[in-house]
């Protein structure tokens, strides 16, 4: 598809080697990666894969809207492989997410419905405790 498109590839360092190519840039937690003129934060999210990252967008009335591809969906975090990448997953999303971001944020997972950190936010200690 990048080949197809001309489209950038952006990659955590911890995903870059397992991919089918080369990303063309690799990003960290923090980094910022601009779509157009639209810039987006990393927020490196560790669990569902080593390198999983989310982007997060604030529009221009400053409300935030971030797409969290298979780290976080409503109901709880995505898949993980080990009960080490989910307690990591929870932390990242506990201390990156939730902790950082208002109840108004939009997230968008990479499939599945959307929802807001506030209608997510209580159940936190839920997913925690049920282990997936």
């Amino acid at each position: 598809m990048a080949d197809a498109t001309g489209a950038r590839t952006v990659a955590h360092p911890q995903n870059a080697l397992e991919l089918p190519l080369p990303p063309d840039v690799l990003v960290e937690h923090g980094s910022t990666v601009t779509v157009g003129d639209c810039p987006l934060e990393v927020l490196h999210l560790h669990g569902h894969t080593p390198g999983s990252i989310a982007l997060l967008h604030r529009d221009a009335d400053g409300r935030p809207h971030l797409f969290t591809g298979d780290s976080l969906f409503p109901g709880g975090p995505g898949k993980t492989w080990s009960a080490e990448d989910f307690v990591s997953l929870v932390d990242d999303l506990e201390a990156r997410v939730f902790a950082e971001l208002p109840d108004e944020t939009w997230f968008y997972p990479g499939h599945g419905d959307d929802s807001t950190l506030g209608a997510e936010r209580p159940h936190l200690g839920e997913w925690r405790a049920r282990g997936w």
